[in-house]
């Protein structure tokens, strides 16, 4: 006789496999599957943590405005401090980007969170920013940091509230399909489940195929980050995140220093990211021919994977050829600001319910996210 048959197991406890969970706890009994010592040190724990509205395509941009609700009034005792704080977030161009600016801004979704700004203004809101460099702007006032571990463990916190059981370092070795249930041998033991859910981030095709399922093709995508000091005197802190338009770099004030990225996108195996040093010299070169900034001694210094498929949309939804096995994956760059509404949504999908009308209504199309799609 089987041991315990849990309803469904998560594979991935990172933001996605822990939103996704905490939302069906309160229906079924959870496993969450994590590989690491602790949840979350790979993409969860890497993040740049920006809510924007205006970042990513058509799904993610609905998604994200999907989560919005939640994250600025998180339920009562979700978490002990707020979720998001006000940041703002500033889209730059030279004149040699004003096109690409000029596209970005005329998208409908994108012009109703934003207002266009001239190059005064422009350093006004970010004075680092070099004269002459910058010709015009895009700003959404509204964008918002998010602390990333607060709203990880109100996840978790509400997994364990409902009864669920989170296993750490528990990477998956084997999964076998049996009768009615799924067992899953890991580096933690053997467990069962009727359900798996396969939010195994960048392993996510590794996972499939232990299922026996076809790949989705994702692409593990290494992006660095770094830390410098904030120029001496400057008032830092009330700096908007500034991000080129061609995302050649980006940077933002985090807790008195300034996070710093080349918004690189180099190709990796499923891995623990480490920074390059010429990632880092690229960067340093673009910012300080953009800003004022002179940047003499990297603090810190970090790399995540960013995890896409070929249309760079989620991948949402149970697979088409191997039954009681359900994706969560390929979030990219996106997944806290989207985790709310990927939840809900994965809750309402595993549970073969229509996705929540307010979704529906701010323009998410199930089918763009859906396994089995046209990624041609």
């Amino acid at each position: 006789m089987k041991d315990t048959v849990f309803d469904i197991a998560v594979i991935g406890g990172g933001i996605a496999g822990a939103a996704a969970a905490a939302n069906l706890a309160p229906h079924a009994s959870l496993l969450v599957l994590e590989r690491e010592s602790q949840p979350g040190y790979h993409a969860t724990g890497r993040s740049a943590a920006l809510f924007s509205e205006i970042y990513g395509n058509a799904s993610i941009r609905a998604l994200t405005r999907g989560s919005r609700a939640f994250l600025l009034a998180p339920p009562a005792g979700f978490a002990e401090s707020p979720l998001v704080s006000p940041r703002g977030a500033l889209y730059v161009a030279s004149a040699g980007q004003l096109k690409a600016l000029d596209e970005f801004a005329s998208l409908p979704d994108v012009a109703a969170g934003t207002r266009r700004i001239d190059a005064i203004e422009a350093r006004a809101l970010s004075p680092s920013l070099r004269d002459g460099y910058v010709a015009a702007g895009v700003y959404e006032p509204d964008a918002q940091d998010v602390d990333v571990h607060a709203l990880h463990q109100g996840y978790l916190r509400w997994l364990r509230e409902c009864g669920g059981k989170l296993v750490n370092g528990a990477g998956v070795t084997s999964l076998r399909h049996d009768d009615d249930a799924w067992t899953i041998g890991t580096h933690a033991g053997i467990f069962h489940a009727r359900l798996v859910i396969n939010a195994a981030g960048a392993w996510a095709d590794e996972i499939a195929g232990l299922a026996g399922a076809a790949p989705i093709g994702i692409q593990p995508l290494r992006r660095t980050a770094f830390m410098v000091d904030a120029p001496a005197g400057s008032d830092s802190d009330r700096w908007p995140m500034t991000i080129d338009i061609d995302e050649q770099f980006y940077f933002k004030p985090d807790a008195g220093r300034l996070l710093l990225s080349p918004a690189d996108e180099t190709p990796s195996a499923p891995c623990d990211a480490m920074p390059e040093d010429l990632d880092i010299a690229i960067a340093v070169d673009h910012i300080e021919q953009a800003t004022t900034l002179s940047i003499t001694h990297v603090r810190q210094k970090w790399a995540g994977l960013r995890s896409f498929v070929a249309d760079r949309s989620p991948v949402i939804g149970y697979d088409p050829q191997v039954a009681n096995l359900f994706w969560i994956a390929a979030l990219g760059g996106y997944g806290i600001q989207t985790a709310p509404a990927v939840g809900r949504l994965a809750a309402a999908l595993v549970q073969r319910q229509p996705a929540p009308a307010d979704l529906l209504e701010l323009g998410l199309d199930v089918g763009s996210v859906a396994p089995g799609r046209s990624l041609a």
